[in-house]
C-alpha cells in the first residue's frame, strides 16, 4: 500500500494522457489501494482513539444493542491491527482485529477476511463468536478527523474508472461519496439471540457487586421442593440477595452424613472449575456457601436438562433443536479453545434457560489440562457414562477434547431424537463391541442428513482423525443460519 501510494504521488503531477495511461498501468495497486484502505471513509471507523473515547462514544446518544465502531490499535511501532467495539446492555465489549503476514484480517479464531469493511458486512448478517450481530453504525463526530490513516490520499483522488487498453473511460460515482450513517443489512433472523435478554447478564455485570468466591447465608434463601438429585445431595432453587438485586439461583446442596473428605472434595473441584469459566452457554457458578451444608450457588436455568424438555414438547421443530445444539457445540469450542476436558457431555447436562437457549452444566468430571498436555489419563475406571464415551476413553482411560466431540455427537442424536436413550436396550458392552465392529447407531427419525452426517463424523473412530470443535461449531452455524433463510 506504502509503494501504490508513493506511485501515486508521483503520478498526480503529470497531465492529459500521460495520467490516464499511467492509472492504467497502475490499476491493480489502485485497486488494492481502494479496498484496503475503503474503511478510513467509513463512519463507523474512528482512527486511532483509545479504548476509554471509544466506550464514551458508544454511550452517547441511542443506546441500541450492536451499535458498533472500529478503532486502530495502539501498537507500539508493530502490524498495524484494530478493534471491534460493541455494544451490549449498556456495556461496551473489545474485539480485537488482528492482520496476518497474508494480511487477512479476523478476529481471534473467526473468519479471515481481506478489507475492514468486508468484516463489517459478514458480522452484520452474523454473530459468528461476538455478543450480537452488529447493527447500527457509532458515526464519527462532526469536527473529527481520523487519525491513524494514510494520509488522506483517498480525498485526494478524483472519480475515476480503470478502463481496459483500448477502452474509453467512463465515468464512474466516487466510491467515497458514503452517506453520514450507513445502513448496514440486517440479518435475516426473526428469533432474539439469547445475549440479546437479560438471562445472560452475570449476576455481577453492575460493577458495585464486587465478585466473591463465597456467598453468606444469610444472603441465601433455599425455596421447597427439589430441583433434581444425585449421589452428592440435591439440587434447590433458592434467592440470592445482592447489594441491589436478587437473583433466582440453583442450589447443589452436598448431603455427606458419614463426613467423607472424598465426596467434598469431588464437589469443591466442581466449583473450582466452573469458577474459571465465563461463556455465555456455559452455568455461571456464582459461589460456595458453607453452612450446616456445602452448597455450590450456581445460575437457574428453568426449563431443566434438555432431554426430559424434549421428551415432553415433541412440536419443537428441527432447526429449533438445531439452534440449541449449535449453542452446546460454542459452549464446548470454549472449553477446548481454554485446554477444559468435560468428560460427562450427555443431554441430561444441558440445562434450559429457555426454549431457544442451552448452556452446559454439570462439570463433576472436567479437568483442566496443563499448556503442553492435550488429553487426560484417568487413574482408574469409576462410574461413567460409557453409551456417551470414545473409544480412547474405554481402552486407554484417555480423555480430551476430542473425546468431548464423540460424547457430543451421541448428544446431538438423544436431541434429535427427542430424549430418546442412545443404544437403547443395550448394556455397556455390547455398545463397546458395536463401535469395536464398526457400527454406529442409525439416524433418528426425521433428522436432518447434513445432522445425521455430521454425527458420524463426531463418532470417527481415531481421535486424530475425528474433528474438533473448531470444525464442529461451524458446520453447525452455518447449516442453522442456511435453514434460517
Amino acid at each position: 500500500i506504502l509503494l501504490a501510494i508513493s506511485d501515486l504521488l508521483c503520478i498526480v503531477v503529470w497531465q492529459g494522457s500521460a495520467l490516464e495511461q499511467a492509472i492504467i498501468s497502475q490499476r491493480p495497486k489502485l485497486e488494492k489501494l481502494i479496498a484496503t484502505t475503503a474503511h478510513e471513509k467509513m463512519p463507523w471507523f474512528h482512527g486511532k482513539i483509545d479504548r476509554e473515547d471509544s466506550e464514551q462514544r458508544l454511550l452517547r446518544s441511542s443506546r441500541v444493542n450492536g451499535k458498533f465502531l472500529i478503532r486502530q490499535r495502539e501498537n507500539n511501532g508493530r502490524n498495524v491491527s484494530f478493534a471491534l467495539c460493541l455494544l451490549h446492555n449498556n456495556q461496551v465489549m473489545h474485539y480485537r482485529i488482528d492482520k496476518d503476514r497474508a494480511g487477512k484480517l479476523s478476529i481471534p479464531d473467526g473468519k479471515k477476511f481481506d478489507t475492514l469493511w468486508q468484516l463489517v458486512e459478514h458480522y452484520s448478517y452474523k454473530p459468528d463468536g461476538l455478543l450480537r450481530v452488529l447493527t447500527e453504525t457509532c458515526p464519527r463526530p462532526s469536527h473529527d478527523s481520523v487519525q491513524g490513516a494514510t494520509g488522506g490520499i483517498l480525498s485526494r483522488i478524483k472519480s475515476y474508472s480503470f478502463p481496459k487498453p483500448g477502452q474509453k473511460k467512463v465515468p464512474v460515482e466516487n466510491p467515497y461519496n458514503f452517506r453520514s450513517n450507513l445502513e448496514l443489512p440486517k440479518p435475516n433472523i426473526t428469533e432474539a439471540m439469547p445475549m440479546d435478554t437479560q438471562v445472560y447478564e452475570s449476576p455481577y455485570a453492575d460493577p458495585e457487586e464486587l465478585r466473591s468466591t463465597t456467598v453468606k447465608r444469610s444472603d441465601l434463601t433455599l425455596e421447597d421442593g427439589e430441583l433434581g438429585s444425585g449421589n452428592f445431595g440435591t439440587v434447590l432453587r433458592g434467592v440470592y440477595q445482592m447489594k441491589k438485586t436478587q437473583k433466582i439461583v440453583a442450589v447443589k446442596i452436598l448431603k455427606n452424613d458419614d463426613n467423607n473428605t472424598a465426596v467434598k472434595d469431588e464437589m469443591l473441584r466442581e466449583a473450582s472449575v466452573m469458577q474459571q469459566l465465563d461463556n455465555p452457554y456455559i452455568v455461571r457458578m456464582i459461589g460456595i456457601c458453607e453452612a450446616e451444608n456445602l452448597m455450590l450457588v450456581m445460575e437457574l436455568a428453568e426449563l431443566g436438562p434438555l432431554h426430559k424438555f424434549l421428551q415432553k414438547n415433541k412440536h419443537i421443530s428441527m432447526k429449533n433443536i438445531t439452534e440449541l445444539v449449535h449453542q452446546v457445540s460454542m459452549g464446548m469450542k470454549y472449553l477446548e479453545e481454554h485446554n477444559f476436558v468435560h468428560r460427562d457431555l450427555a443431554a441430561r447436562n444441558v440445562l434450559l434457560v429457555t426454549q431457544h437457549y442451552a448452556k452446559i452444566s454439570d462439570f463433576g468430571l472436567s479437568k483442566a489440562l496443563a499448556e503442553e498436555e492435550n488429553y487426560y489419563k484417568a487413574k482408574g475406571h469409576g462410574k461413567w457414562p460409557l453409551k456417551w464415551y470414545a473409544p480412547e476413553c474405554m481402552n486407554y482411560l484417555k480423555f480430551s477434547s476430542k473425546s468431548d466431540v464423540w460424547s457430543f455427537g451421541v448428544l446431538m442424536w438423544e436431541a434429535f431424537s427427542y430424549g430418546q436413550k442412545p443404544y437403547k436396550g443395550l448394556k455397556g458392552n455390547e455398545v463397546i463391541q458395536m463401535i469395536e465392529s464398526g457400527e454406529r447407531m442409525s439416524a433418528p427419525a426425521d433428522c436432518p442428513a447434513e445432522m445425521y452426517n455430521l454425527m458420524r463424523k463426531c463418532w470417527t473412530y481415531k481421535p486424530d482423525e475425528r474433528p474438533g470443535f473448531s470444525v464442529v461449531e461451524p458446520r453447525l452455524r452455518h447449516y442453522y443460519y442456511d435453514i434460517s433463510q
